[in-house]
Order: C-alpha cells, then structure tokens, then sequence
C-alpha cells in the first residue's frame, strides 16, 4: 500500500489525560531533572533553593526527594529554563512513563516494537490510533495495512494484558507525534531512548549518531539524479538509512534497499522508511546478508557499517573479502562508503600475507579513493574499538587519475565541527574527479599516489609525508624566520639576567624576641573588611577555548598545572551568557582549596574566575592595608601546616581559619618589596623557558615533517668568546 505523505497531526482540543502504569513511574530525581533539562546536575538544585514555585518533593527514597515529573515539565515548559524545547519537554515526559510499563512479560524489545509499530501505523493512517475504539478495532485496521504481516501487525498482537496495554500505548504514540514536527520525528525519539528503556542490544552495534551522520554527509547522497538506488548492508535498527533519506533531496524518489539478518531489525527499519513516507515499490528491506540488486540494479550508493568482531577473533583477510564482496554491487559511475576496523583497513599489515595482497588490490583498478582514520568513540558501547572509513568507487578506465586522499582523523575529538570538515574535505574531492583542487588543501589528510602505497607493501594507509603543496604554505616558509627570532630573544633574556636588572636584596635576619608579630585571620580580616571576599562562576566547559578576549582563572591555572591565558572566553559569549560575572581587579588574590590549596595573584585584573575558585579582594581604603603578594605568601605558609591529609575528604581548616602573622606597614612593604624583585627573577625565568619550549616545538614540527634541516657553520671568533 502506497504510503501517505507525513503530515503534523493536530493537537486535541481537549488532551485525554494520559493513562498511568502506576504513580511511582512519574516520579524523578534530581538528577533525572537535570538530564530532562539538559543542565548540570547542582542546577535543579539550586532552581528548588532559588525559587518558590519550584515543585514540591512528592516523597522520598533511600534520602533522595522525588518530584511529579508533570509538574517538573510545566514548570520548565512554564519558566523556559533549561535547555530543552517544550516540544521535546513533552516528548520526554511521555518517554519517561513509557519507561515504566517494562516488565518481564513485556520485555523492552517488545515494547518498542509496539509503540513504533502504533507511530507507523498513525501516519499510515494519518489520523490519531488512541480514537476511544476497542483494541481489536486497531488490530483490524492494522490488518488491513499490513495483511502479509511484514512490518506491524505481529508487534501489536505480542502485547499482553492488551486491553489495558494497547490504548495506553497508542495514547503515548498521538502524544509524542503531537509533541513532535512528524511522525518520523517521534519514531526516532523513541529510538534514541532505547538504552534508558533497556533495549541495549538495539544500540550496542551502531555506530554513534555523530559518526551516523557523518558517513551520510560524505556519501554524496544529496548528489544523487533523481530516482537513484540507495542500499545500506547491515542496517541494524536503521540509522543509516534514516539518515541517508534525511540528508537527500526532497521529492528526490529514490529507491531504498537495505539487508540484515535479524528478523526483527528488518521490521523495525521497514517501519523506520515507511514512516518517513518512503513508498512501499521504491522500498526493499530482507532478511539476510544479501541486497536484491537483481531486480532492483546496481545501487548507485552503497553504504556499510561491518559488523562489530573482537580483536582477539578478527582476521585482516575475512574483513577485506566482505570489503570485496560488497563491490560486486557497484556498477561504473557507483560509490561505496564502508565503515570498519582501523587496524585492517588503514593500519600496517604483515608484508606479502595474504591481508596485505588483497588490500593492496583495490589499488590497481581505481576502485579506492579515500581511506580516512575516524576519532575514538565511533560506537558508544565499544571504547576500545577504532574504526576507519573507505570511499569506493568504480569509474571508467580513462578517468582513473591514480591518486589516493589518506586522512588520519584518529587524534582529533569525536565533534560535529570535525566530522563537519571531513565530510567536506570528501565533498571537494569527489567533485573535483577525484583529483586535486587547488583552492583547497585538505585537513589532517594528503594525496597520494596509489602506486606510492603499492609499492610499499605492509605500510599504513595513513598520510606519512606532508604533501608538496603543503611545503609552501606561510606557516612553514616562516619557520625559519621565527626561530632566528627565538634565538635573538633568548639572547637579550640571557643579557638581561647577566647585567643585573633584577638583583635580590632580602637582607633577611632573625626576629628580635622583643618584638614578637602579631597575628590574625582571614576571617578577620574579612570581618573588619580589611578584605571581601567575591564568588566564582560556573561555566560551560565548551566556551572556555584557547583563543578568547578574556582569561578565565580556574583551579588549574591557580595550583599551577595550567598556563595563566592557556583558557580564555570570548567577548560575545560572555556578554550573552555571563553577563553577571565579575572580572578581577589588579592586585586580587585567587584562591582555591579543591583539589588541594592554591593561591594566585592578579597582579593585571580583567580575569574571570571559575568556581570553586573565588576571590578575595584588597579594598583600597584598607586600614592598615594588606600587601598582596605579602598575604599570598603567607597564606601558602598557612595551608602547608594544615594540608589534607591522604584519604581525608577535606584540609583539617578553612580558608577563612588560616592564621597568618599581621604585620606592620613598613614590615609589610619591605616584604612586598623583595616578593615583587623574587617574582621578577622568576618571571624573567618562565619567559626563558617558553621562548625555548617554542624553539624546541618549532624545529621538531619542522623536522618531522621534512621542512627543516640543520647545516654545520663554520665557527668564528666571537662564537668562541662567548664559550
């Protein structure tokens, strides 16, 4: 039956009120709160201090209060707080009492084959299936869609107590589709909740959505002619093909084939297309390891995951004959894109074994056009599993221009911007035929010959060498530029240490007993606003990157494990995320006491602090007044004597309870004196350093990749002088 085109269905005038397993089931904790409102987990927390209307514990287990979780959803819908749209606030909400009805006599399999069969069945319908009619009314409807039984029908009659389970369900399927923008929207929901309804063995093979529709991306689909034959091996519970069909133009008619050997995932992606409003004549999913191309044709597109094996059973040479079987599907104009393990398709191979040969045979022909390195983390459920891509393709004899892309995105997070730029690098080099474009040169990959790799047997499809293009860019022209630079800075550092600018003159002797020092607190001190004391701030770790307007002071920075600058945010974001922050002001103390003490002085201002970092202040109008530096040096002094001990969760005092000597202003300032030439010397040292951390970085890159070299010069005169 020819498939109606997906439309919004409309919301109920009147909302039925949802039919309830049990009240426990619409309960949550605070850190289920938190998941629904895509927040930090403190946040709810702090929303249930801050604000009144909050809603109110319902009751309590094992300590932990439980909230309604309708009330939850209307106040956030309400508020708008969070971060997640009220349409999918009600989806989850829905999700979050699907969740409840699992039991052993209906496994999550089985529930999730009935609600995505009750979706598939609304928009085949293209009306609400929780009408108020009897459940054998909805039987008999689905019968007359489905009378062979192929992708439905079984789904809802495997639900027991059916009576009492079918029109929950089917209420739940109208909710979510009345929450989302399609049918399809709301199939997809249900899929990605999988794992928190205990359907694992669903998500346990398929690739991460990131990684999913990255291959989509950079299989050209979108550039398919209109009525093109698209086929996915191992489609699993259909991600790839959903996302295929996604990315593809509209109206674009294509046909889509796509195999697996489990039953039941075949049904599920039947449902998958059909909901997406993919017509029953341009759709062909089997049970099996095979496509139907005999009477469908070659697919113009063919993409695959290979199916996950263990390390310790994988054999190179069995995962490259199912490579090459997949290639009996491709006619000439046809691509291929395969997505497997790294150590057979781009790692080094035993030379001349069998592995190494067959690999090697794609080569010749043309067929292999990109063998790409993929980040950790392409499957969720397998860490340790590193994968890699090849992009096949079969083109006339007189086309093949014999060169290769190799990319090794292995070291790069697994992020949509990155995954974004592989995908385009394909893009370019598809449309290009294959060959290079000189407007673009590709990112973390090069060109190759394909006889460079065969003749080289064994060896990594990996980019070894930069290309020729790559030698001519501004960054390696200069290099030699910058380290004469480098050389002429640690020059005038060394001058300037050996002429004396900065000379220590502590003139430090032992204290007269007559005179004994003073001391007090620094909760004194804040008490007599001597000092005041300010809060950090919490920030999202995905704005705090290396280049920025504003350096952003976090415990790291303070205990001296990372860079002063080495985190900073920009303008934009601050202003219109934090524009409640504070910035320091010259001469503030930094303090931190997690994971253990540590103290910094702005001696610039302008920083943004991160908790539980926090400031204390010096105000001017002090009476007598702090030293700064003084009291940071005392304040280390203070904590080493009262360091947490191992195991202990925390340091035997408080910051506040530190007692530090209160000394005089002439005491004070001779103090702050030698402090401020001590940190001159040491920052003339640290400047020492980097200048020569940047030599050592700048002549290894350009060693290492064969833009450097090093040429023995004859020694002269004063280069003797100066040994």
């Amino acid at each position: 039956m020819a498939t109606r085109t997906p439309t919004h269905t409309p919301a109920h005038t009147a909302p039925k009120p949802p039919i309830l397993p049990d009240p426990p089931a619409w309960r949550m904790t605070y850190a289920e709160i938190a998941a629904l409102a895509q927040v930090q987990r403190p946040v709810p927390t702090t929303w249930a201090r801050r604000h009144p209307d909050f809603p109110a514990p319902v009751a309590h287990e094992d300590g932990r209060p439980l909230f309604d979780a309708r009330a939850v959803v209307d106040w956030l819908a309400s508020t708008g707080r969070g971060n997640t749209d009220a349409r999918r606030l009600r989806a989850e909400l829905a999700l979050h009492t699907l969740a409840a009805w699992r039991t052993p006599a209906l496994p999550a399999s089985a529930l999730i084959g009935a609600l995505t069969a009750l979706l598939c069945l609304h928009q085949q319908l293209d009306a609400p299936v929780a009408d108020g009619r009897p459940w054998n009314t909805v039987l008999d409807r689905a019968a007359d869609l489905d009378p062979d039984d192929r992708f439905l029908l079984s789904e809802l009659r495997a639900l027991p107590d059916p009576d009492r389970t079918g029109p929950a369900l089917a209420h739940l399927a109208d909710e979510l589709i009345d929450a989302a923008y399609n049918p399809a929207e709301a199939f997809d929901w249900v899929l990605q909740a999988r794992p928190r309804l205990g359907s694992r063995d669903l998500a346990a093979d398929e690739p991460a959505p990131a990684v999913v529709r990255a291959l989509a991306a950079l299989s050209g689909v979108d550039t398919l002619a209109e009525g093109s034959v698209i086929a996915v091996l191992h489609s699993r519970a259909g991600d790839l093909p959903a996302a295929l069909h996604d990315l593809a133009a509209e109206d674009s008619a294509h046909v889509y084939l796509a195999a697996d050997p489990d039953p039941a995932r075949v049904r599920l992606v039947r449902r998958r297309m059909l909901v997406r409003g993919v017509y029953e004549f341009r759709l062909d999913v089997v049970d099996g390891e095979e496509l139907t191309a005999d009477e469908w044709g070659y697919p113009d597109l063919l993409v695959c995951a290979l199916p996950y094996e263990p390390a310790e059973t994988r054999d190179a040479k069995t995962v490259l004959d199912q490579v090459a079987a997949l290639t009996d599907y491709l006619d000439t104009g046809s691509t291929a894109v395969v997505l497997g393990p790294a150590d057979v398709l781009t790692g080094p191979l035993a030379r001349h074994g069998d592995a190494d040969r067959l690999r090697r045979s794609f080569l010749k022909p043309g067929l292999l056009k990109a063998a790409i390195s993929l980040p950790d983390g392409a499957y969720a459920y397998r860490p340790g599993y590193r994968t890699a891509v090849w992009v096949l393709a079969r083109v006339p004899e007189a086309e093949r221009t014999g060169l290769v892309l190799l990319a090794d995105y292995s070291a790069q997070p697994l992020t949509e911007p990155v995954l974004d730029a592989l995908a385009e690098d394909i893009s370019i080099w598809r449309t290009s035929g294959w060959k290079r474009d000189p407007r673009h040169e590709p990112r973390h990959a090069a060109i190759v010959h394909a006889t460079d790799l065969d003749d080289h047997p064994g060896a990594a499809f990996t980019p070894q060498h930069r290309t020729l293009a790559s030698r001519h860019t501004r960054t390696v022209v200069e290099r030699p530029a910058v380290i004469a630079d480098l050389e002429r800075r640690l020059t005038d550092l060394q001058k300037r240490a050996r002429t004396g600018e900065l000379r220590l003159r502590a003139q430090a002797e032992l204290r007269s007993e007559a005179r004994p020092v003073r001391r007090t607190s620094v909760g004194r001190l804040l008490r007599t606003r001597r000092l005041r004391r300010r809060p950090g701030h919490r920030f999202a770790p995905e704005h705090l990157t290396p280049e920025g307007h504003y350096p952003v002071l976090t415990p790291e920075e303070i205990l001296g494990t990372a860079r002063i600058g080495a985190r900073r945010m920009d303008r934009g974001i601050f202003l219109t995320a934090y524009g409640h922050a504070q910035f320091t002001e010259p001469g503030d103390l930094v303090v931190t006491a997690h994971p253990h003490f540590g103290v910094y002085v702005d001696t610039e201002g302008v920083s943004l602090v991160a908790a539980p970092a926090r400031i204390l202040r010096v105000p001017r109008d002090a009476d007598p007044p702090v030293r700064p530096r003084v009291l940071a040096a005392l304040l280390r002094a203070a904590a080493a004597e009262h360091a947490r001990t191992s195991g202990a969760v925390r340091a035997s005092r408080r910051i506040e309870d530190l007692v530090v000597p209160d000394l005089s202003r002439a005491e004070a300032d001779l103090y702050e004196a030698v402090l401020a030439e001590i940190e001159g010397r040491a920052a003339l040292l640290r400047e020492q350093t980097a200048a020569l951390d940047d030599l050592t970085r700048v002549m290894a890159a350009g060693m290492a990749d064969g833009t450097l070299t090093i040429q023995q010069l004859p020694r002269t005169t004063a280069d003797i002088d100066t040994h």
